[in-house]
């Protein structure tokens, strides 16, 4: 007799709804077949009542607490990174595993290591010497180059360049088409803590903690910025 697994992919918002397919093509493809597996959404707005997106149920969290499985597992597919540190503090305290998903056409070349929860879309290509940490999201057609070390609960929106040598931190949100300038071996470029890096810049230098930056090249964001920019 097969045993039950639950997969939940927490958040029926675009994102959720997008890799939803990814999961379920992973699970087809896993080699170990012994469970019987049942995927399913998951959302807190939601009223508890009978609901289907996409031919999968919606659940609300404390529902889903209450499923009997031998194997219970989530993926976070949301995009607010400090939601996601938050979600990801409950499901691990509630002894439920983050569930990793890496599209099929995604491809990571050598010694590349994903932190649990991550969420890795088509077309993605990670290169060598990579340590990324946990609920990183990469979105479709991002790059990341040789010896960069990427911390916990990042984001990256489409077609993010992130080149060698390149130190992110905590809760950094960046977005599409940004590209990050190649850093140095003994002098790695470093995007702090909580910073958020605006679509199409191009980052050549540090970004400090907390800031905004957007341009190119990016310069952080202030009023003075503005009104050269808008007028």
């Amino acid at each position: 007799m097969l045993k039950k697994r639950l997969i939940g992919v927490y958040g029926v918002s675009g994102f959720g709804r997008e890799i939803m397919p990814l999961v379920e093509n992973q699970v087809n493809l896993e080699i170990d077949q012994s469970y019987d597996t049942k995927i399913v959404f998951i959302d807190d707005f939601e009223s508890g009542k009978k609901n289907y997106i996409n031919g999968h149920e919606v659940l609300v969290w404390n529902d889903f607490l209450k499923l009997e499985a031998a194997k219970k597992e989530v993926s976070i597919a949301i995009s607010n990174n400090q939601t996601r540190e938050k979600l990801a503090k409950q499901i691990l305290n509630s002894n439920i595993n983050l569930f990793t998903i890496c599209a099929s056409s995604s491809k990571r070349l050598h010694e590349v290591e994903l932190g649990s929860g991550s969420i890795i879309t088509d077309g993605c290509i990670f290169t060598s010497n990579i340590k990324i940490g946990k609920c990183f999201h990469s979105n479709l057609n991002s790059y990341i180059g040789h010896d960069c070390i990427i911390s916990d609960f990042v984001t990256f929106a489409p077609s993010v360049m992130c080149n060698g040598n390149v130190h992110i931190g905590k809760n950094v949100y960046i977005g599409t088409g940004a590209i990050i300038k190649q850093g140095k071996p003994n002098k790695p470029l470093i995007i702090g803590d909580n910073a958020k890096i605006e679509a199409g810049s191009y980052v050549t230098k540090n970004v400090e903690p907390n800031s905004t930056v957007l341009g190119y090249p990016a310069k952080k964001l202030s009023l003075s910025l503005l009104r050269s920019m808008y007028g």
